[in-house]
C-alpha cells in the first residue's frame, strides 16, 4: 500500500509570498527578484552542506559494491532527473546501468507534458 502524503503542508507545494506579483513587475525588478530567489536557495543549500556530504558518501559507499541509483519524479523533477543520468555518460562514463531515470508517463512525459 502507498502511503499519501499530505501536499499541502510542504513548503515546495506552496506559493512564494515575495513573488506573488511578480507578473505586475518591470523587467529590472524581475530579474532583481529572480537574483535575490536564487540567494535563497544558494543559503538552503550551503545550510545543508554537511548532510548532502554524508549523503554524497554513502551513495559512494554503495555504488563500489554494486549499487545503483534511481531517480523518480514527474513533471519538471522527472524531467530534470532524466536530463541528469542521460549526462552521466559523457561527463563521467557512467551509464544507465547505474544511474537510472523512471519518469510518470514514461518516455512520452518527457517531450510531451501530462500536467499542463
Amino acid at each position: 500500500m502507498v502511503k499519501q502524503t499530505n501536499l499541502h503542508g510542504l513548503v515546495t507545494e506552496t506559493r512564494n509570498q515575495d513573488t506573488m506579483n511578480i507578473d505586475e513587475l518591470s523587467t529590472q525588478e524581475i530579474v532583481d527578484v529572480i537574483c535575490t530567489e536564487d540567494q535563497k536557495a544558494v543559503k538552503a543549500v550551503q545550510n545543508e552542506s554537511q548532510k548532502m556530504s554524508r549523503a554524497v558518501e554513502l551513495i559512494v559507499a554503495s555504488l563500489r559494491n554494486g549499487g545503483r541509483v534511481f531517480y523518480i519524479g514527474s513533471g519538471t523533477s522527472g524531467r530534470l532527473g532524466v536530463l541528469d543520468a542521460a549526462e552521466l555518460l559523457p561527463t563521467f562514463g557512467v551509464g544507465e546501468d547505474v544511474f537510472k531515470a523512471i519518469i510518470a508517463g514514461g518516455e512520452t512525459a518527457m517531450f510531451h507534458p501530462a500536467e499542463k
